[in-house]
């Protein structure tokens, strides 16, 4: 009897080769297309571009769908999505954090609703077309999590949060191609996205415009978002900022200060609103704390662990130890400075290919 797979499907390409390319295999298939926000909500309909939750997209799916006569569910999970990761993206910048909301959709919702979803129409898996691979460590009866084959185009980042019994129900067969090989499977399944452009940008951003959504957010919500001191580490005021949530940890443009060499974000301090502007060289530090740490591949470890740590998804892994304090906190130390490491991010730790674990920034 042939498996059951409920297939998340966005309309661009990667999802699309995913639920034919699992059909090609033999599996049973069925699309499903989580409606996350309406672009009149999230910056007017003036900024479509064709990604997710646009009409264009549902109607690509409906063609693909049609032809192959693949069963099409339409879930609409807008106000979970408003209420758990945009309202949650907000309040982090307002608090002078960096979040991360690809991560808490896809631990929160994403995974948590299609599971429940395949469940109620009787599927076997979920698949997704994120660029990783699961595999099954028989040694310590694990689920792991790697890196996809594509080191330019991997994803094993975002899916940290994941658990164990959400990788066992998880197929991701993108995960050991190249992006150029899927683009000509796409093509050879006809399908319309095979050339489609791809953002890497926030998807609800449609303008990837953060400080206009930021802005145009709060005032719909009948929210101020105070100015405040732009201040030296000796807290010698040398201007105004617009309010914290327009500031990240190691920007330079956007200050609105003059000065005779460059200045940068070192730190956000929320309840005084301020922002601490230094040298470059202030930014390089080797030592963070973590918090909510979610052990993917491995039990949590009793003591220190050499990895590969990246605190941010373009960040190139670097060398440290991590010394954990309990099953889901540890202290991050680096064999050399990193820079800019900003709150709210999420560090996330390897071994060569394998996805360790991972967890969130603190202050």
């Amino acid at each position: 009897m042939r498996k059951k797979v409920l297939v998340a499907v966005s309309g661009g390409v990667d999802s699309s080769t995913t639920l034919l390319f699992l059909q090609k295999q033999g599996y049973d298939v069925t699309a499903a297309y989580m409606k996350l926000w309406n672009y009149s909500e999230v910056g007017g309909d003036s900024f479509q571009d064709g990604r997710c939750c646009s009409l264009e997209s549902i109607n690509d799916l409906h063609i693909i769908c049609n032809r192959e006569s693949i069963p099409f569910y339409v879930m609409d999970f807008s106000k979970e999505f408003r209420e758990l990761v945009i309202e949650n993206f907000i309040s982090e910048y307002k608090a002078g954090r960096t979040p991360n909301p690809c991560i808490l959709c896809n631990t929160h919702l994403k995974w948590s609703y299609l599971i429940r979803k395949s469940i109620e129409i009787g599927c076997d898996y979920i698949a997704t077309g994120h660029y990783a691979i699961i595999e099954y460590n028989s040694a310590n009866r694990r689920y792991i999590l790697k890196k996809g084959i594509d080191k330019t185009r991997d994803q094993s980042y975002a899916l940290y949060g994941l658990s164990q019994e959400s990788l066992a129900l998880t197929l991701l067969p993108l995960g050991n191609y190249l992006k150029s090989e899927v683009r000509e499977m796409a093509g050879k399944f006809a399908l319309r996205t095979a050339d489609k452009p791809e953002s890497r940008e926030i998807c609800f951003v449609a303008d990837d415009d953060y400080h206009r959504f930021i802005e145009e957010w709060e005032k719909k919500s009948n929210r101020q978002i105070l100015p405040g001191n732009v201040v030296t580490k000796s807290g010698t005021v040398l201007g105004m900022h617009r309010g914290i949530p327009f500031y990240t940890i190691g920007q330079r443009k956007g200050l609105g200060i003059s000065n005779p060499t460059p200045l940068y974000v070192n730190k956000i301090n929320p309840d005084t609103h301020e922002i601490v502007v230094g040298d470059d060289c202030d930014l390089y530090t080797r030592e963070l704390s973590v918090k909510n740490i979610n052990w993917v591949s491995i039990t949590p470890p009793a003591h220190e662990i050499k990895v590969e740590a990246k605190i941010r998804y373009l960040h190139r892994p670097a060398s440290a130890l991590v010394v954990p304090e309990g099953d889901e906190k540890a202290i991050v130390r680096f064999d050399t400075p990193q820079r800019a490491i900003t709150p709210g991010q999420s560090a996330v730790f390897y071994d060569h290919d394998i996805l360790l674990g991972g967890g969130i920034i603190e202050p």
